[in-house]
C-alpha cells in the first residue's frame, strides 16, 4: 500500500519572547509600540514562529489571560506556537488557548531575548534579539547600489548587506549578518537581527541615528567620540559577555 506522507523531526528557526512583566496589558502595549503598524519597526517580522518564555517571571508564574497578547503578536506578524518556563497552572492556561509546551533543551546555549524594559524605565524598550534554534544558511550577500531615502527600509534576511551609496537620515538597513556601507551612514543600521552576536557594522563615514548588533543598540542621543564620528569605523559587540557595543575606527 502506498504512503502519501511521512512524519519526520525538524529543527526550525524560532523567535522567543522572554516576559519581564506579568502585566499582559503592559507587554502588549510595548510590543505594539515597537512592532505595530505605527511602531518603530512595523515590518520587522514576517510571520515568524514564536515561543513565549515565562522563565524570567519566577517559579510561581501567575495565571492570566493570554488571548489579548496573542492577538497583538499576530497583528505584528508573529505566530505564537509554544510556551516555556511557566508554572503548572499558567502552562495549563496556555495549552487551553492552543499553545504547546516547548522543551527547555531547545534553547540550551542560546542567547536571551529582552523585549520589555525593566519596570520603572520610561520610554525604554530594548531592541529585540532573535533566538535561533538552528542557524539556516541563506544567500551570501545582498547588494544595494542606490541611495536610501528617508522612510526606505532594506532587510537582508539570512545574509550580509552591502550598501554602495548613502543611507540618509530616516532610512533603515537591517541584516541577519554583517552590514557594510561604503558611503555615509546617517540612518539606522541593525546587524545580527536574528541574534548573531558576531555580526558587525562597517561604514566609511559613520554618522548614524542608531546602530544595533543583535539587539544591543545605541542612538544618536549618545554622541559618538570624535575619533569615530564621520570617519571610517566599525561597530561590534564586546566579547566579555556584557552586551556592550564597541565602536572603533578602522585601521588605515
Amino acid at each position: 500500500m502506498s504512503v502519501s506522507f511521512e512524519i519526520k523531526s525538524a529543527q526550525l528557526p524560532l523567535v522567543a519572547l522572554h516576559l519581564r512583566s506579568s502585566d499582559m496589558e503592559v507587554v502588549a502595549a510595548d510590543v505594539m509600540k515597537k512592532f505595530g503598524t505605527k511602531g518603530e519597526s512595523p515590518d520587522f517580522f514576517d510571520h515568524d514562529a514564536l515561543v513565549i518564555d515565562f522563565s524570567h517571571l519566577g517559579v510561581e508564574t501567575p495565571v492570566f489571560d493570554l488571548v489579548p497578547l496573542l492577538k497583538v503578536l499576530r497583528f505584528c506578524s508573529l505566530v505564537p506556537v509554544a510556551v516555556r518556563g511557566a508554572s503548572v497552572e499558567a502552562m495549563a492556561a496556555a495549552l487551553a488557548v492552543g499553545l504547546v509546551e516547548a522543551p527547555p533543551e531547545v534553547y540550551r546555549h542560546r542567547p536571551d531575548i529582552d523585549l520589555v524594559a525593566p519596570l520603572g524605565a520610561p520610554n525604554a524598550v530594548r531592541e529585540v534579539v532573535h533566538e535561533v534554534v538552528r542557524e539556516v544558511p541563506g544567500p551570501g550577500t545582498m547588494v544595494v547600489d542606490k541611495p536610501l531615502r528617508s522612510g526606505q527600509k532594506i532587510y537582508a534576511r539570512g545574509c550580509d548587506l552591502v550598501v554602495l551609496a548613502m543611507v540618509n537620515q530616516g532610512a533603515e538597513v537591517v541584516a541577519d549578518g554583517n552590514i557594510h556601507v561604503y558611503a555615509p551612514l546617517r540612518g539606522k543600521a541593525m546587524a545580527g537581527a536574528r541574534g548573531n552576536t558576531n555580526a558587525r557594522i562597517f561604514s566609511l563615514c559613520l554618522e548614524p541615528e542608531l546602530v544595533s548588533i543583535a539587539g544591543v543598540y545605541r542612538t544618536s542621543e549618545n554622541a559618538l567620540a570624535p575619533s569615530v564620528h564621520g570617519k571610517a569605523a566599525q561597530v561590534r559587540l564586546s566579547n566579555d559577555g556584557h552586551d556592550k557595543l564597541i565602536i572603533e575606527a578602522l585601521n588605515n
